[in-house]
């Protein structure tokens, strides 16, 4: 049953965009995503000693699959599509992963374990999507709020250079260009009108770029050498194998993603003021299994709704879908003139943390701000927020803590937002029951 709050009346929540403001916008969410999503096949194509030409197609199919995944999401159907305003990206925690994989097994073995995870996830979609009373606000506002706090050091790894190993890291031009894009963002929240303050991201990260060029920090190079069309190829690495150590690691994977993006989807529709039901959530899942399948078919990565964009919503204060059309076009655009979108890699790592730290903390205020509908005159309720923040925490800082662990579970347990999340869930059931009125 569809609930009052319809995903149309959720683009109506906002006043009508023009065409070229929801561009622009688009363009916004685009920048605020980019970073975190290339950073995936970078990662993995390095890991695997890629070629140059083969680091050039990874990046940019990884650009346009991340289009086509959220158009899946964006558009409501039937069958698919949460139909919220949210941008899909390839998933962070699938890195380590898929680096083992491809490096012990071959790349055929990390595709073929990526597209039988997105069958799995295709298969328990609506299995998955039943447990909506497992997520009471206690249970969200603390899944939210550690998504955006355990973010916060990858912000500040950023705003350092990136690479916390390399001798520059912490160079005080980074440093100067990160604070002072965080600076550019609070101004023009603060004083900023209209229009302006929808994009203070987009500015703030604009004006970062030119303020890093003028410190000598910009580099286009990477445009020079990138060439100017290329069409996505399936199987461009050569076929998938299926190994069952692979597929079971990738699955895993999925379960984490599953978590993550169920907490996002909820950040989501208290943002838009839509009522998130058990048809949404087996939409939203179905969605991200169909972009996993497409992504190991033309041989980039699985996908998952990225929190990033929460905070640009919260900021710009424009909750329609329609942004999010355009940011999609514009990623299959880039996707395909590996030229044009290496432009957006000039942008220093530094500005790119600054913006995140902002939109990270954004995201983690939305949980406290979640937490605010829960009773804690209640202690069960005080136990199930605190231990299940502090877990996500104290394994986000120290991750070593797990190493003497079997591996998939050293996986489960080094991810700050999943550990949380059974945390909570867990507490929950225990002191609270499964809600079935949700």
């Amino acid at each position: 049953m569809e609930n009052s709050t319809s995903s149309d009346q959720v683009t109506q929540i906002t006043p009508k965009l023009s065409q070229s403001r929801a561009a622009i916008l688009g363009m916004q969410h685009l920048l605020a995503m980019y970073s975190g999503d290339v950073l995936v096949p970078l990662l993995i194509g390095s890991y695997l000693h890629f070629t140059a030409a083969q680091m050039t197609y990874l990046v940019s199919v990884d650009i346009f699959m991340c289009g086509i995944a959220t158009l899946l999401q964006v558009k409501r159907t039937p069958l698919t599509g949460i139909g919220l305003p949210v941008v899909l990206g390839c998933a962070i925690q699938a890195v380590q992963p898929l680096q083992k994989i491809g490096g012990s097994l071959g790349v055929g073995a990390m595709y073929g374990a990526v597209i039988a995870a997105g069958i799995f996830t295709l298969l328990i979609s609506g299995l998955f999507s039943r447990i909506r009373g497992l997520f009471p606000p206690v249970v969200t506002g603390s899944i939210i709020a550690i998504i955006g706090f355990t973010l916060v050091p990858v912000a500040f790894e950023n705003i350092g250079g990136g690479n916390p190993a390399a001798k520059t890291f912490g160079d005080p031009k980074g440093l100067i260009v990160g604070f002072a894009t965080v600076l550019i963002i609070v101004a023009i929240n603060i004083w900023g009108r209209g229009f302006i303050h929808s994009i203070a991201i987009l500015i703030g990260i604009l004006a970062g770029t030119f303020i890093a060029g003028a410190m000598g920090m910009v580099s286009l190079a990477p445009v020079a050498q990138a060439s100017w069309f290329h069409i996505p190829q399936p199987f461009y690495f050569g076929m998938p194998t299926f190994h069952t150590s692979a597929i079971v690691t990738m699955i895993m994977v999925t379960l984490t993603t599953m978590i993550e993006s169920t907490g996002v989807f909820f950040a989501l529709g208290d943002l838009t003021g839509k009522h998130i039901d058990q048809n949404d959530l087996k939409r939203g899942y179905r969605s991200e299994g169909i972009a996993a399948i497409l992504g190991g078919i033309f041989n980039t990565f699985p996908y998952s709704t990225f929190s990033e964009n929460v905070g640009v919503l919260q900021l710009s204060g424009v909750k329609s879908r329609k942004p999010l059309y355009y940011a999609a076009g514009f990623l299959i655009f880039l996707g395909l003139l590996p030229k044009v979108g290496a432009m957006a890699t000039v942008i220093p790592s530094s500005v790119l943390g600054g913006a995140m730290l902002v939109m990270f903390g954004i995201v983690g205020a939305q949980g406290v701000r979640i937490l605010q509908q829960v009773d804690f005159n209640e202690n069960k309720n005080i136990l199930i927020a605190s231990l299940s923040i502090g877990m996500g925490l104290g394994s986000t800082v120290y991750p070593q803590l797990f190493h003497t662990f079997p591996e998939t579970i050293q996986m489960l347990f080094t991810n700050g937002i999943v550990i949380a999340s059974i945390t909570a869930v867990v507490l929950n059931l225990l002191f609270n029951g499964y809600d079935h009125e949700l």
